[in-house]
Formats: structure tokens, sequence, C-alpha cells
């Protein structure tokens, strides 16, 4: 097994020893473990006090974190293709003033509002604008996928 988001959370708790058994007992992801109560600290195996202390206390922060953070959903979908050329007229022109053009802001697909949050409808998004979107809300929550948990470029080292 090779380095994982639990045995990095472990780790940053100072617990790593438990991380084998946690993945054996199938916590082996961080929704997983915001349910761990002490029936399940038992099943682990962890008997010392002030270690079940400290995972009620991390779990506590998971679910306090998840509470306060604001999701961020997306699907990446091949852009519809252009509608057919009207009869008679010119092809190169066919897309008419309905054409979208270079630069141009995102326009709200039908049934959705643009910028509506949890109305329900879905915004197009240049590929450009959201992976700048996406790498703005990465920074903001200071998550960097070239470092671990998130990256295996560090050494392939055991976690056990």
């Amino acid at each position: 097994m090779c380095t994982n988001i639990v045995y990095e959370w472990l780790k940053t708790l100072q617990l790593p020893q438990y991380a084998e058994s946690f993945v054996d007992n199938g916590y082996d992801d961080l929704e997983v473990c915001k349910q761990i109560g002490d029936p399940d600290l038992d099943a682990i195996g962890v008997a010392v006090p002030h270690h079940r202390r400290r995972i009620h206390e991390a779990v506590r922060r998971l679910k306090e974190a998840d509470e306060r953070a604001a999701g961020l959903y997306f699907t990446l979908e091949p852009p519809p293709p252009p509608p057919p050329a009207p009869a008679g007229r010119c092809p190169r022109r066919a897309g008419g003033p309905e054409e979208p053009r270079r630069g141009a802001a995102p326009r709200a697909r039908p049934g959705g509002r643009r910028g509506a949050a949890g109305g329900g409808g879905l915004v197009a998004y240049p590929r450009l604008k959201l992976k700048i979107m996406i790498r703005d809300k990465l920074i903001r929550d200071g998550i960097n996928l070239s470092k671990p948990p998130y990256s295996n470029k560090a050494a392939k080292e055991s976690c056990f």
C-alpha cells in the first residue's frame, strides 16, 4: 500500500501507527473517517485514551471544515455541436449573431441562471476561465496538488 490520505491525516495527528488498522477496517477515505465513533475506535484498536481524544477532535474538525466549505462542483462536457446551417445562407456566417465570439463572456445554458448559486441551472465556461477558477479556489483553500497527499511525486515510500 502506498501513501494515502488517511495515512497522511493520521501522520499529522502523530498517530501513523493506526493507519493499517484504519484501512483494514474500511476507513480508507476521510469522508468515511468523519463517521468514526467510540465503537469504531474499539474495532480499529485505538485503546489509548489520549489517542482516542485526538482522533475525536480531528473528526470534529473535519466535520466543521466540511460545514464551512463551499463546494465547487463541475462537469467537463464536450461543446455542443454547431447548429446546422440554414438553407440559402453562406456557410461561413451560418451561426449569425448567436455564434460565440472569442473572448466573449460565458453564456448560461437554457434553463439556468448565470452565476446563480444553487440555482440548479448549468453555466458554461470556456476552458481557460474554468482552469483559472479552479486554480484560484485551490490557492484560497491552501491546496497544493503537487505535494502529498495529492501527489506521489515524492519517494514511493511505504505507509507502514
